[in-house]
């Protein structure tokens, strides 16, 4: 197959956006309708090291030094690698960060396309309440559980959406009206890629939506 090329491999998608602000479930998305390609989620190096340490020290692991040098290294060695798109949903929003990750990453001669999801306050904080069946989680899990992940989430939100409205995180996709379908249609034809058919059962696409978002819940006290 003509995948998209950098100087050294394959290409990297990086999915950027707010938390709650539709990355994952458009990775899948694109994973789903991209033969070949693989997600390489960088939360999950995040949450490795998570579990190394005491509950006390879990703060955000993107200040771990090691979390920022190993998404990079093992991206890396994905995209040399492997011969396929590659996905990576993960929320960015401190430019050294950026410069850490992504501008280390295109200086060793990856082909990186960057695009960030934006929503406007009301909506993300929608799909936050209806992300991952959180009802049905308390339901399961007790009154008194909330969703890590999603407390985070709304206390990041603000913050998120005022520094991801900068021109360094562009390409800028606004989702509000957007569906999952169309976003990825956009983000694989500005990388030159042919996708293949979404899914017509809306039932089917919503079903599956879900079971990502299952897959993804964070339960904390």
């Amino acid at each position: 197959m003509n995948w998209a090329h950098g100087e050294l491999g394959a290409v990297l998608i990086w999915i950027n956006g707010p938390f709650g602000g539709g990355k994952t479930q458009t990775a899948h998305e694109l994973n789903r309708r991209l033969p070949g390609s693989v997600l390489c989620d960088p939360e999950s190096v995040g949450f490795g090291l998570h579990r190394m340490m005491p509950k006390a020290l879990r703060e955000d692991f993107q200040h771990l030094r090691s979390w920022r040098a190993g998404v990079v290294e093992v991206l890396d060695l994905v995209l040399r690698k492997h011969n396929g798109p590659v996905l990576a949903p993960m929320t960015l929003i401190r430019e050294d960060y950026f410069a850490e990750i992504i501008g280390v990453l295109r200086a060793s001669g990856h082909d990186v396309r960057h695009f960030t999801l934006l929503a406007s306050r009301e909506t993300v904080l929608r799909r936050l309440s209806e992300r991952g069946l959180g009802r049905l989680v308390q339901f399961v899990a007790g009154a008194g559980a909330t969703l890590k992940h999603e407390t985070f989430a709304v206390r990041m939100l603000d913050e998120c959406l005022e520094r991801l409205a900068a021109p360094q995180f562009a390409e800028h996709l606004h989702t509000d009206t957007t569906p999952i379908e169309a976003v990825a249609d956009h983000i694989a034809a500005a990388c030159g890629l042919a996708l293949t058919p979404a899914d017509p059962s809306r039932v089917q696409a919503r079903l599956r939506r879900a079971v990502v978002g299952l897959r993804h819940i964070r339960i904390g006290a």
